[in-house]
């Protein structure tokens, strides 16, 4: 057996035998939370005369309309509550509607309420009273979605009670739960037994039309190199939440999926993975294509909202579609942004409308067909394998503890180890790390590139979960001769310090992303200058910070440069910044 593989199976054997809570007791205090819950009504349910979302959904489907999704990142509620009553109004003074909007929070949200104020605060509003939250139910007859550090936090049970009061009834992140640690907080058992707890407790409103959202794109799915095992996954979260808990699931996919077709084939794969019977939350917009230049991101907005339309068309299944303003890869959009970005869309859906009758989905129906057939074989050699380790299956909150810990990697290699040397069916996700090595290998490689970096100890980090590129930067220094110490995602600035201590590194290179640079990078700081630390921080990705002064975070390449950090603003600069002394 390799050797790596034995240390994980050894590893899932240890984790088996973890003491956690009794999933019975776990049950008993939903239903007691249950009975004292009354389950509100949003300005949305009102307005159209349904007890939940699901049920506006099922209506849609029937009557082959197709529903529209909007993403609102304001910095804070009362900006979020004018964003979404402006949208309204100008889209209703054109005979359209909005049906549902996410809202991109602020990820100290996953921490209980009292934790909130001792971490950097990040992108999006943060919640704090009943006003907050009745807010974004009442400022518009939108139904409000929230996906973002709710369920799969250390606050999960708190943040599904608020939100079932205000009448949202599908709530998430599951998927987030596996990849998305709350800033500060380190007790994956803890985080477990929320999480298990609140799924416990939307299973209790199952028949009132309460849907547990799952993006399997903030999940394992992003970090997954085949489509298969991200199929195969999606029936592990089916079989976890469906089947032993009892809630009803609701997928959501599409942010990192750029082949059209594929984007078509997951609405496919995911019935046939519900057996038939699935209602998504929404399909997302393929960010992963999206640039700086505005044409050609309203380009792409036309293919992919085409297919996806398409999709429902074909395919209904209750997934809402997302126009993507232009300006989402460079700043968060603005109401007016998104606007013009759902005018669009409804736009694209008349040719859509048009071109569906002369549309073959043969390429999008094998394509669920592969990933389903493989998907399944992983499936049940990962079930078979946990249960082989001593896990018990049947445990909702032993397989969410283990299947953390084990992480996607692992996981992958261990039970879909065999598709490794299958290129066809690669994630894009996959595809663009590789192409993105591709590309800078020749300037990595060069003389002067391996004569500045060769035989140094560099460490490479992400603060948070938007891992690829700076992974695919890890593999471009390696193989330009430095030794790499990849530390991956999530990682807080005392567990950098202590890598670049042990490592005794000579640079950190450091990716972030959540509109947190400024804040973080103070903490980062204040543990180099613990540790006692000097050495070239180079810091890329997404160098903004929310503030309190601003609806939308500000640029803050000036004030990094003040701390000592070096910005970098692509890889064909990041050479000169590294300048290490000999």
């Amino acid at each position: 057996m390799n050797p790596a593989h034995a240390d994980a199976l050894d590893g899932l054997r240890r984790l088996a035998a973890r003491p956690l809570p009794r999933v019975a007791d776990l049950r008993a205090r939903a239903r007691a939370t249950a009975g004292a819950i009354r389950l509100g009504r949003s300005a949305f349910l009102d307005a159209h005369g349904v007890a939940s979302e699901f049920e506006y959904k099922q209506q849609s489907m029937r009557d082959g309309r197709i529903m529209y999704h909007a993403h609102i990142g304001l910095n804070d509620v009362d900006a979020t509550a004018a964003a979404l009553t402006a949208i309204h109004r100008e889209l209703a003074a054109r005979g359209h509607r909005l049906d549902r909007a996410g809202f991109a929070l602020d990820r100290r949200m996953g921490l209980p309420p009292e934790r909130r104020g001792r971490v950097a605060a990040e992108t999006g509003p943060m919640l704090e009273s009943s006003r907050d939250w009745d807010a974004l139910a009442q400022a518009a007859p939108i139904q409000p979605h929230l996906g973002d550090f709710m369920i799969g936090q250390p606050a999960s049970v708190a943040n599904a009670v608020a939100a079932l009061g205000i009448g949202c009834t599908t709530i998430g992140n599951l998927s987030q739960y596996f990849t998305f640690a709350a800033p500060g907080w380190d007790d994956v058992g803890a985080t477990a037994a929320q999480t298990c707890e609140a799924m416990l407790l939307l299973a209790e409103f199952r028949e009132r039309g309460v849907m547990l959202h799952s993006y399997l794109e903030d999940g394992y799915g992003a970090l997954f190199r085949h489509c298969a095992t991200v199929a195969a996954w999606a029936m592990l979260e089916h079989y976890l939440v469906g089947e032993l808990v009892g809630a009803r699931l609701a997928h959501c996919i599409g942010g990192l999926t750029r082949d059209p077709l594929r984007r078509v084939g997951w609405v496919v794969a995911l019935q046939r993975i519900h057996r038939g019977e699935h209602v998504g939350s929404m399909i997302y917009g393929d960010t992963l294509s999206f640039g700086h230049e505005f044409e050609h991101n309203r380009a792409l907005t036309a293919e992919y909202l085409s297919w996806d339309i398409l999709a429902q068309l074909y395919a209904p299944s209750g997934h809402a579609v997302l126009p993507l303003p232009v300006t989402e890869a460079i700043r968060i959009p603005s109401a007016d942004e998104i606007v013009e970005a759902q005018l669009f869309g409804r736009r694209v859906e008349a040719s859509a409308r048009r071109l569906f009758p002369h549309v073959d989905f043969g390429a999008a129906e094998a394509f669920a067909d592969t990933v389903c057939r493989d998907g399944q074989a992983i499936f049940e050699r990962a079930l078979a394998g946990l249960a082989d380790c001593g896990v018990d299956i049947r445990d909702p909150l032993r397989l969410l503890y283990v299947l953390k810990r084990l992480g996607a990697a692992r996981f992958e290699v261990l039970f879909a180890g065999h598709l490794d040397k299958d290129a066809a069916l690669v994630t894009d996700m996959c595809a663009l790390s590789r192409d993105l090595v591709d590309e800078h290998r020749d300037l990595f490689g060069s003389d002067e590139m391996r004569a500045r970096i060769a035989g140094r100890r560099l460490v490479v980090a992400s603060t948070d979960v938007h891992e690829h590129a700076a992974g695919a930067l890890a593999q471009l220094l390696g193989e330009a001769g430095a030794s790499v110490n990849w530390l991956g995602a999530e990682q807080s600035p005392a567990d950098i310090a202590a890598a670049l201590e042990r490592d005794a590194a000579d640079a950190l290179l450091l990716s972030t992303h959540n509109g947190m640079a400024l804040d973080y990078a103070r903490q980062l700081r204040a543990a180099l200058d613990l540790a006692g630390l000097e050495l070239p921080v180079v810091i890329g990705g997404v160098l903004n910070q929310k503030t309190a002064s601003a609806a939308l975070p500000v640029p803050v390449l000036d004030e990094l440069r003040a701390l000592g950090m070096l910005p970098a603003a692509s890889l064909p600069g990041l050479g000169k910044l590294l300048e290490f002394k000999r």
